[in-house]
This record gives structure tokens, sequence and C-alpha cells, in this order.
């Protein structure tokens, strides 16, 4: 029993403390921003503009895997049943309330919960059993495909405008 507690306690506290978690459903574990609020970890995604939750799905299993937030190592690994709050239920709500606070670069502000109702997925995932020891060795796999590109050079001259700027 208090090695459950114990247990129960570590997932809380590395897992509020942590600004990403790595999470593996059906496929390949992504870095996620999460939320922790009423004993689960909280997630939006799969709409426009957000994070992407594929291998999610509302009553399977996922592997969390918490990262130390000064060092990056992992700490902790937890299994979670994965529950998708249905928008406009007491749950849905509170986990939306707590998730807008930490929405960064959010497009329309005040109108996000409206647009995670119509168009994203919010899931729970609440801890289950006990914890999952992190496979040692790396978990590095090849970036997924992107349309991102990098910036071009910068221009020859710009070093020499910048230095007359800082002398006047």
């Amino acid at each position: 029993m208090t090695d459950s507690l114990l247990d129960q306690a570590l997932v809380e506290e590395a897992t509020k403390k942590s600004g990403l978690i790595w999470v593996r459903g059906a496929g390949a574990a992504r870095a996620l921003w999460h939320v922790w609020h009423d004993g689960a970890a909280h997630l939006v995604g799969d709409g426009p503009g957000e994070q992407p939750l594929p291998g999610l799905a509302d009553g399977a299993t996922a592997t969390v895997t918490v990262r130390s937030k000064d060092k990056g190592g992992r700490l902790v690994g937890w299994t979670a049943r994965v529950v998708e709050l249905a928008p406009g239920t007491e749950a849905w709500e509170a986990a939306v309330a707590e998730l807008k606070g930490k929405r960064l670069n959010a497009p329309d502000g005040e109108e996000m919960p409206a647009r995670w109702a119509r168009e994203c997925r919010v899931l729970r995932l609440e801890p289950e059993g006990a914890l999952v020891d992190p496979a040692p060795g790396s978990d590095a796999a090849p970036p997924l495909p992107t349309p991102a590109t990098t910036r071009h050079p910068i221009p020859a001259a710009l070093p020499r405008l910048l230095r007359k700027r800082r002398r006047a």
C-alpha cells in the first residue's frame, strides 16, 4: 500500500513539474505539452494549430515518460488510461480552464475554448498500475517530416550594417 502511494506521489509531482511528457500510444512516442489537473495529465490537440495526438484513442492505454525539467533525462514512466472528455461536460470545462492558462501563443485568445470544443480533442491520461521502468538506452528516432525550412544565410553586408549602428 505504501509503495503505491509513493509511486502515485512520484508520478504526480514529476508530471506537474515537467513542461513536456513523452506519450506513446499506438505509434511512436511524441513530446506533448500538458497540464496536471485532478489526478491526471490533460492534453489538447488534433485540431488546426494544435499538437497532434496520434495513436491516442478513448479507452486505449498509453505509456507516459516524464523527463527531468533541469537535466532532460527520464525520471519516471507510467501507464495511463486514455479518456476523451466530451465538450461541455463539467470535467471538460475544468480541464480546459487549466489548459487555457498554459497554452502559449494562442492565435485566438478568449475564443480558444470554443474552438477547442468545435475542432479539437481534450484527453485525460489517468495513471493506472505500477510504474513502468523506462527502457535503458536511447529512444532517439529520426525527426518527423515537416514543411518547415531553415532560413537562408544572412546577407554578407549585414555584419557591417550592424557595426555602423553600434557606433552611432
